[in-house]
């Protein structure tokens, strides 16, 4: 069965496809360097038995020691890094990124989350319901790093693969993808998605992912690339295409937010409510709960982006923070 999940992308390189039950993304693309010395496995799935059960069969089917093998985390949701409690020994390596470590020493829950939620407009009926759903909750696993922290520039050496750390902040703050520069792969992790957009969200008035996370493009399409393996879905080749698409989505958005701002000051849920959204649902009432939370997330890196950038405003109306031009 295992062979039916795995497939060997380069000469001892190995994609493991991870089911993530009940969400849209479908499965985890977990990637596994293989050698006679030490393995290299990136990315995990979720702290659920279907996933324990999916990448011990491909990892089985391919002849993997995992006393041999080491990790590498692309970031700290909950798809990608929640199994390593199950998978990790008393001699695997484990590589993370220094600030979403520090994020996950100091978990104090999602309390600030919840917060800033409801000032921005997202009914507080619905919060505990989003909590209890949310996928960091149902499938997520209270891990504090004991890893090794990359960085920018750092060398991760697996078989005949010399990888180079390449810090992509956006997604997430400290998202680090891989480059190869001889095979010319980007492991993109969730920085670049082939058929889907990341979600750039923002729960932090302190922060400006969209503003990073245009940096971060402007990174990666600056490589020699002839392959990206993702996070999810497909493989792709295209890289500067698929840069230059995830862009102009972005610029659209940001459109539509002005547009839509032209009827008067509103909340961030209230915005999200009037975009149009690639989902199967009537209309916004009908959007899952994990899905209004996505997009208003979504909508605040956008507004906190044209904020910095002195195209909107903000003013306190009643409790709730109103965005207006």
């Amino acid at each position: 069965m295992g062979g039916r999940k795995t497939e060997e992308v380069r000469p001892e390189m190995f994609r493991i496809k991870i089911p993530l039950p009940d969400t849209p993304l479908k499965y985890l693309n977990s990637y596994v360097v293989r050698s006679e010395e030490r393995n290299l496995l990136i990315d995990t799935g979720f702290n659920s038995p279907i996933c324990l059960d999916a990448m011990m069969e491909g990892l089985n089917h391919l002849g993997i020691d995992l006393s041999r093998t080491d990790i590498f985390v692309t970031h700290f949701h909950a798809d990608h890094f929640s199994l390593i409690p199950e998978l990790k020994t008393p001699t695997t390596q484990i590589f993370f990124n220094r600030p979403e470590a520090e994020i996950l020493e100091n978990w104090q829950g999602f309390g600030k989350m919840i917060s800033h939620a409801e000032i921005h407009g997202f009914p507080k009926t619905n919060l505990q319901a989003i909590l209890e759903a949310h996928p960091a909750s149902r499938f997520g696993v209270k891990w504090i790093p004991d890893a090794e922290m990359l960085s920018e520039g750092q060398p991760l050496a697996y078989g005949d693969y010399r990888f180079i750390c390449i810090e992509t902040p956006g997604h997430t703050l400290g998202h680090i993808c891989l480059y190869e520069t001889k095979e010319k792969l980007l492991v993109s992790g969730d920085h670049i998605l082939g058929d889907i957009t990341p979600n750039i969200q923002c729960w932090d008035d302190r922060q400006n992912p969209l503003k990073q996370y245009y940096s971060s493009l402007d990174k990666v399409k600056r490589l020699d690339v002839n392959l990206v393996l993702t996070g999810h879905r497909r493989p792709f080749q295209d890289l500067n295409r698929r840069v230059d698409e995830l862009k102009t989505h972005h610029n659209e958005r940001l459109e539509e937010i002005l547009i839509i701002l032209n009827q008067g000051p509103q909340t961030a849920f209230d915005i999200a409510s009037k975009m149009g959204w690639d989902i199967k649902a009537s209309d916004w009432n009908e959007f899952p709960l994990a899905q209004q939370w996505f997009a208003t997330g979504e909508v605040l890196s956008h507004l906190r982006f044209l904020e910095e950038g002195k195209k909107i405003r903000r003013r306190m109306l009643d409790q709730f923070v109103m965005f207006c031009r």
